[in-house]
């Protein structure tokens, strides 16, 4: 069965173009039909996958990007002019797997779907037991991270970067290790944004009261002590 990639864009000739490609190379695409009706349309499509536009009519891309987080962990791709790194590090923070910059290579952008949806979609090849250090569980087979009586449901990547971490507990785990799992073989994620995620999940783990979960090793990696 075929992928299914929701597309928010309201450049008519972008929005053919990824349409006209995607679909070439076996992908279901479903593109925006009501700009005030992202979230329901997305819903209604059932898509694995949400490439959306920072700048768009009524709401912004942000905007539509957590209205989705509501609804689903589906994996989000910006795809944007406004490429500053604000603008990334928002994208990022609002929950999204990647941001690729405008103009943009269509090889490029199929090689970070292919990555986003294998890891996305193999992780039913990782249920099992849970993964508890220092009190802290993570689940494998829903992404959620318990602390005590508080639990969170995790994004992709969150999840991925934890379950790399616990499983090496008490040892650190380099960058490059890090970037490896989280994109196998796509050379275009920029390393900075392995930073932002690793910033946010601490967050995360804050919120529900697991404070200095994950520490840093200046010029070595990152370590979550047993």
């Amino acid at each position: 069965m075929a992928y299914k990639i929701y597309i928010v864009e309201d450049e008519q000739s972008v929005l053919m173009l990824l349409k006209e490609n995607l679909e070439k190379i076996g992908y279901e695409v479903i593109t925006v039909k009501d700009f005030t009706k992202v979230n329901q349309e997305f819903e209604d499509s059932q898509a694995d996958l949400v490439i959306i536009d920072i700048k768009l009519p009524y709401f912004n891309g942000y905007y539509w990007c957590n209205e989705i987080r509501k609804l689903s962990n589906v994996p989000v791709i910006f795809l944007s002019s406004a490429s500053d790194d604000i603008n990334q590090i928002i994208a990022m923070d609002m929950g999204a797997d990647d941001f690729i910059e405008k103009p943009f290579k269509m090889d490029i952008l199929t090689a970070k779907i292919r990555a986003i949806l294998r890891r996305t979609y193999s992780f039913s090849e990782d249920n099992g037991s849970d993964i508890t250090v220092n009190s802290l569980s993570l689940r494998l087979d829903d992404m959620t991270v318990k602390f005590g009586e508080e639990s969170i449901e995790l994004s992709k990547n969150e999840f991925k970067i934890l379950k790399v971490l616990m499983e090496d507990a008490g040892s650190v785990v380099s960058r490059e290790k890090l970037m490896t799992k989280l994109w196998e073989d796509d050379m275009y994620i920029e390393e900075n944004t392995l930073t932002v995620n690793i910033n946010r999940l601490r967050k995360r783990l804050s919120s529900i009261g697991c404070q200095d979960f994950i520490s840093t090793r200046v010029g070595s990696g990152y370590i979550v002590n047993k």
